[in-house]
């Protein structure tokens, strides 16, 4: 796949402009939109970039963190806090996105949003309140392992790092996720099924397929 070199602030302006044009595939009032990646590759920072550009167009949209909707500890350390089949199945409280934060997007939904239900630090409720997206307003979700769940979005963004960026960028006290992410590159293939690729090896110089 060809590759051309950008800015990340040129792709977050692609981006949004491609956004003000999306129309949600389900008919809704709100597109959906996902930047997934490994945290080394900071798909949430892109997210926010786009958010910024999305504004200076006089577009709404809200940014949501799949790290905010990770199950209490007692549930996905049930195994241990390196167990590579709980990080990669059930780490993440799947149903809690779907509820309180797709399908308030639903076509006559209500619109409003949790923006994140558990801080991992004191491992508690946020008790964050629900943020209200007006019409034709984006939800902009970024984290890892997005692309295997069937979320409905609209359009999906890949960060992609090589195997051995991911490596370099990942802190060592994490590399035992890395298997989780081999796995989910041989099943999911997320760089293939993207609409848009990103590779984000030198943090200084993307590249995407736009």
């Amino acid at each position: 796949m060809r590759l051309e070199a950008i800015t990340w602030d040129r792709l977050a302006e692609l981006l949004a402009d491609r956004l003000l044009d999306l129309e949600p595939a389900d008919g809704g009032a709100w597109p959906r939109v996902c930047f997934d990646g490994v945290p080394a590759a900071r798909p949430g920072d892109l997210a926010e970039r786009v958010a910024e550009a999305l504004r200076v167009r006089g577009r709404p949209s809200l940014v949501v963190g799949a790290e905010g909707f990770l199950r209490p500890a007692s549930v996905r350390l049930e195994y241990g806090r390196r167990d590579i089949e709980s990080y990669y199945s059930g780490w993440f409280d799947t149903s809690a996105l779907w509820r309180e934060v797709f399908t308030p997007l639903d076509p006559g939904g209500s619109g409003r949003v949790l923006p994140d239900l558990w801080d991992p630090v004191t491992d508690r409720a946020t008790r964050s309140p629900y943020v209200s997206l007006p019409a034709g307003g984006c939800l902009l979700l970024h984290g890892p392992l997005l692309l295997r769940h069937w979320f409905p979005f609209d359009l999906t963004v890949h960060v992609l790092l090589s195997p051995g960026a991911l490596r370099r960028r990942t802190p060592e006290s994490d590399h035992w996720t890395l298997p989780a992410f081999e796995r989910y590159e041989a099943e999911t293939d997320p760089a293939g099924t993207a609409d848009v690729l990103v590779r984000a090896d030198d943090p200084r110089h993307p590249a995407w397929n736009g």
